[in-house]
């Protein structure tokens, strides 16, 4: 929770123009209302690709605040808990995680941004049954992690799996109308520097 609000506190002393913090929440509200219809189908859910994608073209900062949104509002429909800020934090990392990729890996090809989003599908498990296993299980042991994880494995698959799906049949095609966001958003920018008092 500190952590969140540590990162929601740098967002909003950041020089965020109106129209970036619209983007940032028009992804975020997407990204939450996409999860919905998916949510009796066990770990299948465009959230995860949508946050990477979006991570990956607008930046670490607004990954984590498109992530750890649409972990919150889509909540509103699902139920908040306890498990809330846990996957605020997932999902914000997510979205962090893509961005340091398209910094570090600006080249990643569609095999490896796929790749990337099947591996997100475990590592957001691994963090839910992180949040699980301190709140529900006893004695906390690595043993009782692992039979944990153990028991995840299948959701976390069918998870990941649909993270890849999701990426392969619409990834290419969203991250162009997101680039072409951001490209509209620069000059944006620019021009308001430029013309601005």
């Amino acid at each position: 929770i500190i952590t969140i609000a540590l990162l929601y506190w740098d967002f909003e002393q950041g020089r965020a123009s109106s129209r970036e913090v619209a983007v940032i929440a028009i992804l975020g509200t997407i990204a939450a209302v996409a999860r919905i219809p998916f949510a009796a189908l066990p770990g299948v859910q465009p959230t995860t690709f949508i946050v990477i994608i979006s991570g990956f073209v607008f930046g670490c900062r607004a990954g984590f605040m498109i992530g750890s949104t649409a972990a919150l509002v889509s909540n509103f429909f699902l139920g908040q808990g306890p498990w809330l800020p846990w996957q605020m934090f997932a999902w914000g990392l997510a979205g962090v995680s893509a961005g340091v990729v398209n910094i570090t890996f600006s080249h990643t090809g569609s095999k490896g941004l796929a790749l990337f989003c099947f591996l997100w599908g475990y590592l957001f498990g691994w963090i839910m049954n992180f949040w699980s296993w301190l709140a529900f299980v006893h004695p906390l042991t690595w043993k009782t992690f692992v039979a944990y994880g153990v028991a995840s494995f299948w959701f976390d698959t069918f998870h990941a799996l649909a993270n890849a799906v999701f990426y392969l049949c619409l990834g290419p095609s969203f991250m162009k109308i997101l680039k072409r966001f951001r490209r509209k958003l620069e000059v944006f920018t620019i021009d308001t520097d430029v013309t601005g008092p």
